[in-house]
């Protein structure tokens, strides 16, 4: 049952709207169409400015798509105004974030079950004191996720960092600490975690230069495209209302015709059918012929029908035990039986048999003689 909850979970968070969902997803793979600089301008890209200290300096780097170039070192404190002026209006908009030393948090690994990928700040808090010699409230935190096991459990790591030293952390850059969208870790690497440290209320969010007017552009040119395509679709909708219309008519006489057609085909084809099945089997004259070659003197029918391949003969004969094997190896017919009970006729002194057989087709004429080895007409 943990394994089907686990599936559901992962799939809801799949499915439901957000960075992590489908349309996130959605939105992101038509975003990667774009060249990098409209994203930029746009606001649809990853990339962040990240500020971190060496020393008694202020380093910049820029994070992309392509990795982490370093811009500049600038001397600390830093003012926000002074570093608009040295970004530019490219790169003014980029969100800023301040990058710790690996060395400047406490990380501890943790297994949560699936469940807990939609709210991993929040599921992680309440591990703070067991994992931690310090208590939820005097410490900045957030959660790195490191992979999903094959069983639906989360590898995760808990980054902390007491308010104290994030606080001292944040002093060197002044007023530039009120414009920080969040606060990462760098990994060994150098690369950042992913995580950001900064509580959801201090975070402050830059919207791309020109956003405003960028979006208002591409929603009248969707308007125009839409509506292009809207009468396109109305112009090719009439004209098939006229092909349709003129189509109906000369269908109705091409379906006629093909119907006489197919009468006669069938027609023909029964025919065809019909001639066949009667060659296939033999007529009643030739079954006549070879019964009366091969039934004893002394025997009388009274009756002989063939009903599809089965043929039926009914009469009264004073060898009737032995008509089976007389009737045995003819050419038209084969399992020869009687069908039910001879029974006597004292009258005539003889027996009234039913005899039955299957018919298997014609075969060439037997050679003269034929009936006089097997047995002569009947009465």
């Amino acid at each position: 049952m943990s394994t089907i909850r686990d599936s559901m979970d992962s799939l809801r968070a799949r499915l439901l709207p957000g960075a992590g969902g489908l349309l996130g997803w959605w939105g992101r793979a038509l975003a990667s169409w774009l060249p990098h600089r409209w994203r930029s301008l746009l606001g649809l890209t990853q990339d962040r400015l990240l500020l971190s200290q060496q020393e008694d300096q202020g380093v910049l780097a820029w994070q992309s798509t392509e990795g982490v170039r370093e811009l500049a070192r600038l001397p600390l404190p830093l003012e926000a105004g002074d570093l608009d002026g040295l970004l530019g209006k490219r790169m003014a908009g980029l969100p800023r974030w301040l990058l710790l030393p690996a060395d400047a948090v406490l990380r501890r690994p943790l297994v949560l079950p699936a469940a807990a990928a939609d709210r991993l700040r929040d599921v992680v808090r309440f591990e703070i004191d067991r994992q931690t010699p310090f208590g939820a409230d005097d410490v900045c935190y957030d959660a790195s996720l490191r992979q999903r096991r094959e069983d639906g459990q989360l590898e995760v790591d808990l980054i902390v960092i007491p308010r104290a030293r994030f606080d001292a952390a944040l002093a060197p850059l002044g007023g530039l600490a009120s414009e920080l969208a969040g606060v990462d870790v760098a990994a060994l690497q150098g690369t950042p975690l992913g995580v950001n440290l900064l509580a959801p209320a201090e975070r402050r969010i830059r919207q791309a230069p020109m956003r405003g007017w960028h979006l208002i552009l591409a929603s009248l040119a969707l308007v125009a495209v839409v509506f292009a395509a809207w009468t396109i679709l109305d112009n090719r909708r009439n004209a098939a209302d006229e092909f349709e219309t003129a189509l109906r008519t000369r269908t109705e006489q091409a379906r006629r015709v093909a119907a006489q057609r197919q009468q006669l085909v069938d027609l023909v084809e029964g025919m065809n059918a019909l001639e066949r099945t009667r060659a296939q089997r033999p007529t009643a004259v030739e079954v006549l012929d070879e019964l009366s070659r091969r039934l004893p003197d002394g025997t009388h029918l009274e009756k002989m029908s063939i009903e599809g391949d089965r043929l039926v003969v009914i009469g009264l004969s004073q060898e009737a035990s032995s008509l089976v094997a007389k009737l045995q190896g003819s050419p038209l017919w084969r399992s020869p039986a009687l069908s039910g009970a001879l029974q006597p006729d004292q009258t005539r002194r003889r027996d009234r048999f039913t005899l039955t057989a299957q018919l298997v087709g014609t075969t060439a004429p037997p050679t003269p003689g034929t009936g006089d080895q097997n047995g002569k007409r009947a009465d």
